[in-house]
């Protein structure tokens, strides 16, 4: 899937044009290929790691948030060394697009950063984020520390007990693994080329989606990051 994924199918099927005329997920070329740079945190800051489906949105999504320094996106989850969103995307590495957070401790807690991941991810459909599918697409929280883990399983269980859902979460939580930073071709494309990013939003039915699981509240959040 790593050429034409669904998501470009989805569009596709949106707009009426071909996946590979639409060119949302290309084929890895040399000037794709280029691994970005990944940050280190500062004296007092700390890091989190979340997969929730597709790094471009999962980015958007904690990028600006108070409190928050700077997100990567890229790939947790595999033992292989050096993945590359070439081997990820054939869902076989045991890889997840996830992304880095690194975020001061004294301006933004790990229960809000949860809050916020929660709020843009479907908690439900394993191996699927919206219209991709595949297990590189799976829903995990990644745990740093003893602290986080116990955050991050009351918070799935706060969701489980709260019934607002007619099936348990499927979010994994586990150790967190190396994290490799994807291509610098990914890193902030929605910034980078606005257009395909909202149409790419739009037509994996994002919206509908998280208005079914949080309400139209969250949908407006979506639209306005």
């Amino acid at each position: 899937m790593h050429t034409l994924t669904i998501r470009s199918a989805g569009i596709a099927a949106v707009l009426g044009l071909s996946a590979l005329a639409l060119g949302f997920r290309p084929a890895p070329s040399p000037s794709h290929a280029a691994r970005a740079a990944l940050p280190a945190p500062a004296a007092g800051q700390q890091v989190a790691l979340f997969a929730g489906g597709c790094f471009w949105s999962m980015q958007k999504a904690f990028d600006g948030v108070p409190g928050v320094v700077t997100v990567t996106a890229g790939y947790a989850g595999g033992t292989a060394a050096d993945p590359t969103y070439k081997t990820v995307e054939t869902g076989t590495t045991g890889y997840a697009e996830s992304v880095q957070v690194i975020y001061d401790p004294g301006r933004i807690s790990y229960d809000r950063l949860l809050t916020v991941y929660w709020h843009h991810t479907d908690p439900l459909t394993p191996n699927q984020a919206f219209c991709d599918r595949g297990p590189q697409y799976r829903s995990i929280i990644f745990y740093k520390n003893r602290n986080q883990q116990k955050r991050a399983e009351a918070s799935k269980a706060a969701l489980d007990r709260s019934g607002r859902f007619p099936t348990p979460v499927v979010t994994a939580i586990q150790p967190a693994t190396r994290f490799y930073a994807a291509e610098e071709y990914h890193q902030q494309f929605y910034k980078k080329h606005p257009a395909r990013y909202e149409a790419y939003r739009i037509g994996c039915g994002r919206d509908a989606r998280l208005a079914q699981l949080w309400g139209d509240h969250a949908v407006a959040r979506e639209a306005s990051r």
